[in-house]
């Protein structure tokens, strides 16, 4: 295909277009109706569940299969769905092609993404899926090492082992509750402690909402802006953040683990790329490994940048997202391929 691709990511909040041209650079663009013309259109799509993971056009029976996996995660797909019918109404004369953050890790092992249920639960496909795929998948690219963990960290935050390019762990599962502390979602939390809650009275729905908004930063400090808490000196923005960067340490250690070592950590997303004292105190934990950080590169990263020392045995580079390129590779080589 030639001409710009239209990159559409809704959020649970937000909608933000980006037009993406044959070079790869972007342009914002502020609304559907104020759109260049494009060449085709790209949805970022969270969860693609069992059955999609490559590039799909967007046909009527694949909105009803996106359709189908809204339960799976309401606060991305839901949005996603909305986004893809304002879309096609608005620009209908071009291909719309979902992109799903869940591919890049469709290489789990099965060891990684298999949980220890009972057979009655895993067939009715309860697996560990992992998100944040595009952004690791840009990450993994810029950051060309053997052993790679990538640290997405945002509004929502995972961990992912790359295996000479190819996920082979993460901390989201089946759902993007799994795995580390967000601004409004918990990280690891006992199961046990979930069901005592039920049984002594919290609704599904009352439960559902806090784990998806209540938690996390906000739940112990209130918000989930981290250039805030690091304003405030009370004790629970410090604690807040402390946990947040404990917790974020020991995912980088299990994945190095399942990686047989470290040679290089990337840190992208809102937080992981603006953040140089919650990089400074995740990568001071992981000193045991081999990570040792430059405090002048730290302190000035901007954009993409290494800021590990000379000495380091662990490439510590920023690397700003880019999943709007990621999404307007996977449409290209779709329509290329006919």
């Amino acid at each position: 295909m030639r001409g710009s691709v239209l990159v559409v990511n809704a959020g649970s909040t937000s909608l933000k277009l980006a037009a993406v041209a044959e070079d790869e650079e972007s342009a914002a663009v502020p609304s559907l109706d104020s759109a260049p013309p494009v060449g085709a259109v790209g949805h970022r799509v969270v969860h693609g569940g069992e059955r999609l993971w490559e590039p799909t056009l967007i046909d009527d029976a694949a909105v009803e299969e996106l359709e189908r996996l809204v339960p799976l995660a309401p606060l991305h797909n839901a949005p996603a769905i909305a986004a893809i019918a304002a879309a096609r109404r608005a620009l209908p004369g071009v291909p719309h092609v979902a992109v799903f953050d869940t591919a890049f890790h469709r290489t789990l092992p099965e060891v990684a993404r298999t949980y220890l249920l009972p057979a009655r639960y895993r067939e009715r496909g309860i697996r560990r899926f992992g998100f944040h795929g595009l952004s690791v998948q840009w990450a993994a690219e810029r950051m060309a090492v053997p052993r790679l963990v990538v640290c997405h960290l945002g509004g929502g935050s995972s961990v992912t082992a790359v295996l000479h390019g190819r996920s082979v762990d993460t901390t989201m599962g089946f759902t993007p509750l799994e795995g580390v502390p967000g601004a409004t979602r918990p990280g690891p939390v006992d199961p046990g402690s979930l069901l005592y809650l039920l049984r002594e009275g919290t609704t599904a729905a009352d439960l559902d909402h806090a784990l998806e908004h209540e938690s996390g930063l906000t739940g112990l400090a209130g918000t989930g802006d981290v250039a805030a808490l690091e304003r405030d000196p009370s004790p629970q923005a410090a604690l807040a953040l402390d946990v947040y960067a404990y917790r974020v340490a020991q995912a980088v250690a299990a994945m190095a683990a399942a990686l047989g070592g470290l040679d290089g950590i990337a840190f992208t997303g809102g937080i992981g790329e603006h953040s140089s004292r919650l990089r400074a105190t995740i990568c001071g934990r992981l000193a045991f490994l081999g990570v040792d950080l430059d405090d002048e590169a730290n302190e000035q990263a901007a954009g993409e940048a290494a800021c590990s020392s000379g000495g380091s045995a662990v490439l510590v580079q920023v690397v700003p997202a880019r999943e709007d390129v990621v999404i307007a590779r996977g449409v290209r080589k779709l329509l290329a391929a006919g």
